[in-house]
């Protein structure tokens, strides 16, 4: 069996072209998995960050595809997955005016000067 090197560029290229061919045939919860997190590489370990234990199992449920188009494309039978859950992950979605330039001054700190030296009121 094939074990060419390939480092974490060329994965992430074939984990998104998967990702995009599993949305274009309907199988969007699939590609939804793939895209909550980059995945890492270790060797040819692809280590990925899930939000909880039953999106994990549901996942590894559908990654035969992925393991056999990973293994194709990189020219390695020696690639595994591995996904780590990290519950302590959330999404925190901003409602109010203040939570959204909360939000934003995380985003780009500058917002408060402009913020001030305007009297803008939030």
């Amino acid at each position: 069996m094939p074990s060419e090197v390939f480092n974490e560029t060329d994965m992430l290229l074939q984990w998104n072209k998967f990702a995009q061919k599993m949305t274009d045939s309907g199988k969007r919860l699939m590609a939804t998995y793939m895209q909550m997190n980059d995945p890492t590489l270790n060797g040819t370990t692809i280590t990925l960050e899930l939000p909880n234990q039953s999106t994990k199992e549901e996942f590894l449920t559908g990654c035969h595809e992925l393991i056999g188009y990973l293994r194709g494309k990189l020219h390695n039978h020696d690639i595994t997955i591995e996904v780590v859950v990290n519950e302590t992950v959330e999404n925190k979605y901003a409602f109010t005016p203040q939570e959204k330039f909360e939000r934003l001054k995380q985003i780009n700190p500058t917002i408060e000067l402009l913020r001030k030296t305007f009297d803008l009121d939030v």
